[in-house]
This record gives structure tokens, sequence and C-alpha cells, in this order.
């Protein structure tokens, strides 16, 4: 089992003078510690669980490759791309430049969006659920047609690519990893098992350990289910899960953070990746380096 990181904030002390340098700080420290994902949001403002909209946000893709450039070994990424956000051709240009600069570690992670207030509070264009649904799909197979280099014209209900040309090619072989973020049992998973090399879903917020875990236990019981139907190897797929983690005065001490990680392996988790409160503070991760990766990559 393996631990990453999801950054979703940047409004550390004394920022933003320090945003900079804080961010190479946070990611050096997660590499060093052996986390393998190191990501960030794909939003235009903060979203309301974690902060008001007007809290510091940055760019995901500008802010992914700064984290390229200060680690050596984790995948980084975004976690996870609005599809309505970028045009797809664009947008796999953009994952396949940080896969170059990276040296073959981006992860291209992406789900159907939600937030509608940034989105028109930035004058994007937000289609209903259903067509963002349709239009993520398509994204999906544009990702695989130019990343198996095939220039041929692409034309779908919402997308015509003329001549969808990537060149260079991604480091990453056969591709970057391709994850599709969400829960939604009827189209988000099965969209997971037809396209995807992981996919991402919440951990429980509330309950014991072994009930927080159950909850993504749950969906990757309908992944399989996607997985028999399409005719994929259920265990193709990389399994991850999003969670938050307060360390610290308040918080959780290592044994109470192994208790979570044991509880999300036996429930299918592959990858826990985690959202630190305090992820400034380079003592929690660490703390977690130390005494946390280490004993759950034998599992």
């Amino acid at each position: 089992m393996h631990l990453g990181l999801h950054i979703v904030r940047f409004d550390w002390p004394g920022s933003p003078d320090n945003v900079g340098p804080r961010l190479a700080e946070i990611a050096r420290a997660a590499d060093d510690a052996g986390f393998t994902h190191v990501s960030v949001m794909d939003h235009y403002f903060q979203i309301g669980v974690v902060g008001p909209p007007e809290d510091p946000m940055l760019e995901g893709y500008t802010a992914a490759t700064h984290i390229a450039a200060h680690t050596s070994r984790a995948r980084v990424g975004v976690l996870a791309t609005g599809v309505h956000y970028r045009h797809p051709g664009l947008l796999i240009k953009i994952v396949t430049s940080l896969d170059v600069l990276s040296g073959g570690r981006a992860l291209f992670a992406v789900g159907a969006g939600w937030n509608e207030q940034e989105s028109r509070g930035l004058g994007v264009s937000v289609p209903p659920v259903s067509e963002r649904f349709e239009r993520l799909e398509e994204t999906l197979q544009v990702a695989h047609q130019m990343w198996r280099d095939d220039p041929s014209p692409f034309t779908g209900r919402h997308y015509q690519l003329s001549e969808p040309i990537c060149h260079p090619q991604p480091l990453s072989k056969p591709h970057p990893s391709i994850m599709v973020g969400g829960g939604g049992e009827k189209k988000t998973l099965r969209l997971a098992a037809q396209y995807a090399d992981a996919c991402n879903v919440f951990f429980g917020w509330e309950g014991s350990a072994t009930e927080r875990a159950a909850v993504a236990g749950r969906k990757y019981d309908v992944l399989r289910g996607h997985c028999a139907e399409v005719g994929r190897p259920y265990e193709e797929i990389r399994r991850t899960a999003l969670i938050g983690l307060r360390m610290g005065e308040g918080g959780m001490a290592v044994p109470d953070v192994l208790g979570l990680c044991r509880a999300g392996h036996e429930a299918g988790v592959q990858e826990l990746i985690v959202m630190l409160d305090e992820v400034h503070d380079l003592r929690h991760l660490e703390t977690l380096g130390r005494e946390v990766v280490p004993v759950i990559a034998d599992w």
C-alpha cells in the first residue's frame, strides 16, 4: 500500500510571498518521505469545504509543473481536472508536457466537474451534467488516441479534432496514468472501468476507521461489476482513495493513521491520498515518512 499527498490550500503563514518556495519545500518533503503521489486541485476558486472562494488558489497545471521541478520520484498532477475547463486536445498537450518535463511522472486525473460558481465567475461555460459526462468520455477517447500517436481526425458529438498531433509523445509508457476521479456509480465508475488506469473515490468522513473505509470499498465493488461488464480485469485498475487528515495537537497520532491505512487496505485501497490540514508544517510529512510509509509498504 502507498501514501499520496493532495495539497488543497495555499494560505499558509507568510503567503502569498512564500507560496513558491514553501510549495517546493512541501513537495520535496513528501518526495523524500516516500509519498508516491503529489497533487493539487483543479479549481479556479477555493472550494467551500476548505474555505471561502476568495482564499488563494493556484492554477492546477502551473502548480503541478512547479512541484515536478522540485521532486524526482513521486507521480505529480492535478486531482482532478474538470472536463469542461479545457479543450481535450489542449488538455492532453498540457499533460504530455508535464510528463516530458517531469521525466515520465505525470498523472492525468479527470472528472465531470461540479463547481459552477468558479466557472461562471470566470466566464467559463458549464454544460449540463449529462453533457459533461459525454464530454468526459470523448476526452478519455481523445487521450488514448493522441497517446498512441494517431493523428487521424477525431469526430465526436462535442469535439472535433482534424489533426490531433501530439509530439513529443509522453515519456511514460504506454502513456501517463489515466485516473477517473469521482464515485458516481452509474457513469463515473463505468468510465473508469472502460478507459482508466486508476480510479479515485472518497473515504468516508464519519465513523470508525472500518466504517469510513467501507465507503470506498463499496465503490470498488461497483467498479468490479463494471469491469466485468466491459471485459476488463479489475486488478488492472489502481484503486486510490482521498481522505482528510489532521495531525499534531488535537489531531491523529501515528497509531490512528496506521489504523485508517489498515482499514483502507482491507477495503481494497492501494494508495491512500491524504489532505493534511497543516501541510506547511513539514514535521507531519516527516513523521508519516518515518513511521507510516515504510510500514504500509509491506501490505
